[in-house]
């Protein structure tokens, strides 16, 4: 029911060059929720979140990780894509969005963490991470680390995969790309680990 509430969503401007509004996505139940920053251009088309280029990397990711895809849920800080038109071409660009933005769609993800109650947390970038672990969040400093948080048992927060496409070279895009399965081996550390505590 809140999923079609939220179509209709006008907390702030953002809708207005929107195609629809991006929901989560995934089980209700599911062990992992990842949070992204805000939907992208295909995702803003398809109304589904991370169908893109750095969903894509984020599926290939959490397979070498070993999560199954389809028992995380994935979803964004802000349901409507900001961009702003290229220079030549048709393209949209992606515009960071402003924390007032972040503000107006606090609401829905609070829904999103109390219809899931995941497990683990995962923070995907800086502004999924300042949005839910406040504004001194630095994942340059604590990427990978378990945090202690209110909003799940298990807290951790990683890059955004579109950073790793925005790599200069084939060997820094490998090497953030290791660095990014690496932090979500760890979340399925922490997920096995709770498995095998509730099978003993």
């Amino acid at each position: 029911m809140l999923r079609e509430a939220a179509q209709g969503c006008r907390a702030c401007d953002l809708w207005k060059n929107a195609t629809r509004t991006v929901f989560g996505q995934g089980r209700g139940n599911a062990t992992v929720m990842l949070v992204g920053e805000q939907p992208g251009d295909q995702e803003d088309r398809t109304g589904r979140p991370f169908v893109g280029p750095a969903g894509k990397l984020l599926d290939g990711a959490l397979a070498e990780a070993g999560i199954d895809r389809s028992e995380v849920y994935v979803t964004n800080v802000v349901k409507h894509f900001k961009w702003s038109p290229a220079e030549r071409g048709k393209r949209r660009i992606h515009k960071k969005p402003r924390y007032s933005e972040i503000k107006a769609c606090r609401p829905w993800l609070e829904w999103e963490l109390e219809f899931v109650k995941p497990q683990v947390l995962v923070c995907l970038g800086a502004s999924a991470a300042q949005a839910l672990l406040g504004k001194d969040f630095r994942v340059s400093r604590q990427r990978g680390r378990l945090i202690g948080s209110d909003l799940a048992p298990h807290v951790i927060a990683t890059v955004h995969p579109s950073s790793i496409l925005r790599a200069q070279d084939d060997e820094s895009r490998h090497s953030q790309m290791r660095d990014f399965v690496e932090d979500l081996k760890q979340v399925a550390r922490v997920v096995r680990e709770r498995r095998e505590g509730k099978a003993a």
